[in-house]
């Protein structure tokens, strides 16, 4: 990772006073010792007129795996070759942000004993970052930082050089330019903000987190426009700290402008909060449907089609209505993943009797998905290419033939709603397409005419009256040998 900070100067203000306000001498390349590898400080350039300071992070991908042992990040089995293979040794993300906080903590407090007038003033700045994860695009980049005082240059990186019709990837070339600004406040933007555009940490957010986003967001973050963004995502979506630091801000706002209204406000979030309730995530409400539409089918043998870890199936084993659980995946990593979550090595004889986990792919036909009362494809047919999508049908709908198949997929027409969302983009790496509802029913219906189903269709979460639900659901229904003659 690297990341470097420029200014210029003139005779009276010259620019190596920059080595004064970092606490980093332009003549000597320093390096320093971080949980996750090394962190060197350099100064390319370092004359009176143009100075600039560079940090570089050396991560080390085996300490980072073994300080993250037992954590289970993501899921993943501790030997999976993702943990050791990724964009951390090269992409900014919160590892940067801990070694500017750890290298530069006096800075960032604007801390300068040798300068004092200098680090209270502001500078002319410019600081590049060659490869940013920005999960929402340029337009989120600038969003962040342009309300702060910064031109923003947000260039995004191509996936492929040689293949420009691949489109661009999830990084981007970040230049920030800013005469209005003072070095600390500048760290402590970069500080908040590059953990916030990668949309991850690599570390587990405990409650005092919430103290580190309020003293480095002091002075700018209660009144940013992005505000409820920034705390999300900086808080790893926690709901509680959110709301939390989310309260705080609003507080500290209000004394800015009147102190009296400060106790006033205070009583009324505390009462808001008392009766607030959590909101249910999509993936909760998505199996709380296909649960509902399950019971009133009947089905006591039932199919998880595309298991992935095994959340349905441990949802569908805590109900002793289904008497038999079969989740199919083609991923053996998956599946592995799953047995875990189930406990099935630590699973009662009668428990045990009651599930299995198999490996398998749905472009082809298995007998062993015969004879099953359901099947449900909760999120699986975007994960196909839409050549092979027949191949799926057939094997669902006219091989294994449940007596009901519920299908959940994606609406892309909600995806405007989703504020991190970039325009155009679907939701998951792995989406092959999304689709809109009248897209899905169409081809729900097709599928259904084709193998002799009816088709119910239902909003799956918020069904907003512009855009429709998040995920749509449909439920097929085998028609008997009698209905299926009379249509």
């Amino acid at each position: 990772m690297f990341l470097t900070i420029s200014t210029t100067g003139t005779p009276e203000r010259p620019a190596t006073d920059l080595g004064f306000l970092l606490h980093k001498h332009p003549d000597r390349a320093q390096a320093f010792s971080t949980s996750y590898g090394r962190a060197h400080v350099l100064y390319p350039e370092a004359d009176p007129q143009h100075c600039t300071a560079a940090l570089l992070l050396e991560v080390d991908p085996v300490a980072l795996v073994r300080r993250g042992r037992g954590k289970n990040r993501g899921g993943a089995p501790d030997a999976a070759l993702a943990q050791y293979v990724n964009d951390r040794p090269y992409a900014a993300s919160s590892l940067l942000a801990v070694a500017l906080s750890a290298v530069f903590s006096s800075a960032m407090r604007g801390v300068c004993a040798a300068r004092p007038e200098r680090a209270a003033e502001p500078l002319p700045l410019r600081i590049e970052v060659p490869a940013l994860p920005a999960r929402g695009g340029p337009a989120l980049v600038r969003r962040l930082f342009e309300p702060l005082g910064w031109t923003v240059t947000a260039e995004p990186v191509p996936l492929d050089t040689e293949f420009p019709e691949w489109g661009d990837s999830r990084y981007v070339r970040l230049v920030l330019e800013s005469a209005e600004l003072t070095l600390s406040a500048a760290l402590r933007h970069l500080y908040v903000l590059l953990p916030v555009l990668d949309d991850a940490k690599h570390y587990w957010v405990a409650p005092d987190e919430v103290d580190k986003l309020l003293r480095a967001g002091e002075g700018w973050l209660p009144g940013h426009p992005e505000q409820k963004l920034i705390t999300s995502r900086y808080l790893s979506r926690r709901w509680s700290l959110t709301r939390q630091a989310n309260e705080r801000l609003e507080l500290v706002r209000l004394a800015e402008t009147d102190d009296s209204e400060v106790e006033e406000i205070d009583n009324a979030v505390g009462e808001d909060t008392e009766t607030e309730e959590k909101p249910t995530p999509l993936a909760v409400l998505r199996r709380e449907a296909i649960l509902t539409a399950l019971t009133e089918s009947g089905a006591a043998r039932v199919l998880d089609l595309g298991c992935g870890q095994g959340q349905l199936v441990q949802e569908l084993l805590r109900d002793v209505r289904f008497t038999e659980v079969v989740g199919m995946d083609v991923s053996v990593r998956a599946l592995t993943i799953a047995a875990r979550r189930l406990k099935l090595d630590r699973m009662g004889e009668r428990q045990a009797a009651r599930v299995r986990l198999l490996q398998g792919s749905l472009a082809y036909t298995d007998n062993r998905l015969k004879g099953y009362d359901a099947a449900v494809l909760s999120e699986v047919v975007e994960h196909l290419d839409l050549p092979r999508l027949p191949a799926l049908e057939y094997a669902v709908f006219g091989h294994a033939r449940p007596r009901t198949v519920i299908v959940t997929t994606p609406n892309v027409e909600y995806n405007v709603r989703w504020e991190s969302l970039p325009a155009g983009h679907v939701r998951h790496g792995d989406h092959r397409f999304e689709w809109t509802r009248a897209e899905f029913r169409a081809w729900a219906g097709a599928v259904a005419e084709r193998h002799g189903y009816d088709v119910e269709f239902r909003p799956v979460g918020p069904d907003d009256p512009e855009v429709g639900p998040p995920t749509q659901l449909a439920v097929f229904g085998a028609r008997t040998v009698k209905e299926a003659k009379a249509a």
